[in-house]
């Protein structure tokens, strides 16, 4: 693993270390704000405190490091806002019907949707050694949204936040289409759009009911379990591919377990139990897969953030530039043979 791969899973697991906090946090909120409006906050918080950190960044800057998103990724940023806004409604009126370490665990099932949809829609490479890990954790997420095992009766808590994983992984993918782009802007954007689409359809249905105190303590929530959490897995889409990175973040859910058995003391049954081992095992199958063969670098012309020491970026300047730095570039064909992941440079077909 080379030192960007390395930089790029810290960054995911910081963000799956972020988002862990969301669901048992969430729970405790939602006895005093409803689901749609929880929803709408958590993104404002998380859209007006990246704001925040927006501007500090643009005072202190000295050189442009990031690109600016264009009319070009339009689609895939109308896509992302929709998706942010069914997805989280989806997962807080499943937590007022299921466990919050059920819901935390369950949240892994979005490595199976990220997984399938990048390869189905996207042509991202799925090795033999995620396939496995993809049938583990489905399995495991099976397990885990039955109520009853004796007449096979499924929760309608866990089916909701099932269909929040189907969501996110959509949108995982829409956002990787944008990874390419200033991670702050596309925070930004996905916290003020999806949280005023989601607060107006609060409105729409008749949630009405506002307690400061709880509404900004949902958005300071946003900021760190949303805001900085998406930040973080953005950058580590850039470097990793969707899929991968899906499945580094998916120590959150262990961790979302862990706070949801100290705060609310619920003790697993023996499915839940089975159901986690099931899951552990195919996080670490999905963890620690290694990708390697002779593909073909097409040429290519696009800007983003990068540096000249990647072995991809040796283009030349008329006056030296050190670090990171982002403006249009020019790759030439080339064929070699390197470990890689599916980053915004190794998306080739298999």
């Amino acid at each position: 693993m080379n030192l960007r791969e390395i930089k790029a899973t810290i960054f995911a697991m910081l963000s799956a270390i972020l988002y862990a906090v969301s669901s048992p946090i969430s729970k405790l909120l939602l006895k005093e704000i409803s689901p749609t409006l929880m929803a709408g906050f958590l993104y404002l918080g998380a859209g007006l405190g990246m704001s925040i950190l927006g501007l500090i960044k643009k005072k202190t800057e000295v050189n442009k490091k990031e690109a600016k998103l264009t009319k070009n990724e339009i689609p895939y940023t109308i896509a992302m806002v929709l998706l942010d806004i069914l997805a989280p409604i989806f997962l807080m009126i499943g937590l007022t019907y299921t466990s919050s370490a059920n819901a935390s665990l369950l949240n892994n099932f979005e490595i199976v949707a990220t997984s399938i949809i990048a390869l189905m829609f996207f042509k991202e490479a799925i090795s033999k050694r995620l396939w496995v890990s993809i049938s583990l954790i489905t399995l495991s997420s099976i397990l885990l949204t039955v109520e009853d095992i004796s007449s096979v009766s499924f929760s309608f808590g866990s089916i909701l936040v099932i269909m929040a994983c189907i969501c996110w992984g959509i949108e995982n993918n829409c956002t990787r289409r944008l990874a390419i782009k200033d991670p702050l802007e596309i925070v930004v954007i996905k916290g003020f759009g999806s949280g005023i689409g989601s607060l107006l359809i609060a409105f729409i249905i008749g949630e009405r009911r506002i307690n400061m105190s709880y509404i900004i303590m949902a958005m300071i929530l946003g900021f760190f379990a949303y805001g900085l959490s998406i930040f973080f897995y953005i950058y580590a889409q850039r470097d990793l591919g969707a899929a991968k990175t899906s499945t580094y973040y998916a120590i959150s859910p262990f961790i979302g377990v862990a706070l949801s058995f100290i705060i609310f003391r619920d003790i697993p049954n023996i499915l839940f139990s089975i159901a986690l081992i099931i899951m552990i095992i195919g996080t670490y199958f999905a963890s620690t897969e290694v990708h390697n063969h002779n593909h073909k670098h097409r040429e290519l012309n696009h800007e983003h953030s990068h540096c000249h020491n990647d072995g991809h970026h040796k283009h030349l300047h008329k006056n030296e530039i050190k670090g990171y730095h982002s403006h249009v570039h020019y790759h030439t064909e080339v064929v070699h043979s390197h470990k890689h992941t599916q980053d915004i440079h190794h998306s080739h077909s298999h």
